[in-house]
């Protein structure tokens, strides 16, 4: 027996509403598909909403993507704030300094295997370092990714593990790394290994980046 009280699609939206309701169902198309699967006009059909009253909020399917993209580099923040979180600090400087590091590789390697569509709209749509620490890209705890890995570094740097000589565009060192691994885990020849064989490449390959620095 259907129940009449369900709700169908909206027709009307606060001010504000509409554009978070087709951020909303078009992370889910990303989740679902990556980038490729975020169209405006499907998501204005999910939103049960004309593809007019999009336009008011996202110029096009690019401007829709990109905030969908931010949105995604977030959940990716707070996938390496759960591993912060699952490694409280142990008052040993320098064991806590290699464990963020570590945090932040097990947590981004971890958010593509666990969410291969947001993490391929998190990281694979154009942009630039200019908006690498926008709030928009944050997740919960205030912090975007890239301000993540800069954390690790400048505590490896205070615990005396890092010269500082060599703390510079280490960043874009670290990430090359871990991102690399994700890819060809999701997306290249690695895909066919087990989780077993994936868990000893991403210990293996945080070993050889904490030694690299």
């Amino acid at each position: 027996m259907s129940d009449d009280r369900t709700p169908g699609p909206r027709s009307t939206y606060r001010h504000g509403d509409l554009r978070e309701a087709l951020i909303e169902v078009a992370v889910e198309m990303a989740r679902e598909g990556g980038p490729a699967a975020v169209v405006l006009r499907e998501a204005t059909r999910r939103a049960g909403v004309s593809p007019n009253a999009a336009y008011r909020h996202f110029a096009d399917r690019d401007a829709l993507l990109q905030a969908v993209s931010d949105v995604c580099l977030g959940l990716s923040a707070d996938r390496i704030q759960a591993e912060f979180d699952a490694h409280p600090p142990s008052g040993d400087a320098e064991q806590d300094a290699r464990m963020t590091l570590r945090a932040v590789g097990l947590g981004y390697i971890g958010f593509a295997r666990e969410e291969p569509g947001l993490f391929r709209t998190a990281f694979t749509v154009p942009d630039d370092l200019r908006r690498a620490t926008m709030p928009e890209k944050a997740g919960r705890a205030g912090l975007t990714p890239f301000q993540q890995v800069g954390l690790a570094l400048d505590r490896l740097v205070e615990a005396g593990l890092l010269p500082p000589e060599r703390r510079q565009n280490a960043e874009f060192l670290a990430w090359a790394t871990v991102h690399g691994l994700g890819m060809l885990v999701i997306d290249g020849p690695l895909r066919g290994l087990d989780d077993r064989m994936v868990d000893f490449a991403t210990e293996r390959l945080l070993d050889m980046v904490d030694r690299g620095l």
